[in-house]
């Protein structure tokens, strides 16, 4: 398992290693020793499995009170996947980072407490499966405005597909 850092520390860009043949391949999504062994210490609670199409966007969310880590990948398609680091002292308090994740890559982030997180489409469907740390509370659940001029994301589609929720998100400097 390749582990790389990105510029927001804490989150993190995992890479498993894959074994392949002709009849198709194998690889360990998660391995509670390997995570250890390179200081990724979280206990997961819940697993999620979202499918979604082309130009869907999810995010971004947090929860207040009882903040989520995930460990998200995707089974099928390809996406762009965000962290935003919401945490009020921090030094990169605002900042994002995002990579491609998809069936293909077996590629997976590691989103810590204290970040929001988002992904969109660019595949025709994707199937997104994420681990986290704490269970889901409804009355709990936040979000940010996916285009906060603020934060500056820059995503690779024009004109997403967002849930009425989503739309109606603040901006960061709002909550």
């Amino acid at each position: 398992m390749k582990v790389s850092t990105t510029a927001l520390e804490g989150v993190l860009l995992i890479e498993p290693r894959v074994f392949g043949d002709d009849r198709g391949f194998l690889f360990e999504s998660y391995s509670r020793r390997k995570f250890e062994d390179h200081r990724i210490d979280v206990a997961f609670v819940q697993d999620n499995h979202s499918k979604s199409r082309k130009g869907v966007l999810r995010g971004l969310h947090y929860q207040e009170n009882n903040g989520q880590a995930k460990l998200v990948r995707v089974t099928q398609g390809e996406v762009f996947d965000v962290a935003v680091d919401i945490r009020k002292n921090s030094s990169t308090f605002g900042k994002w980072v995002g990579a491609c994740l998809s069936g293909e890559n077996h590629r997976q982030m590691v989103v810590p407490v204290g970040f929001a997180h988002g992904f969109c489409v660019l595949s025709d469907t994707a199937e997104v499966l994420y681990k986290c740390s704490d269970y889901y509370l409804p009355e709990n659940e936040r979000g940010i405005i996916w285009n906060d001029p603020d934060i500056g994301i820059e995503w690779p589609i024009d004109d997403p597909i967002l849930s009425e929720k989503d739309k109606k998100y603040p901006r960061l400097k709002d909550i």
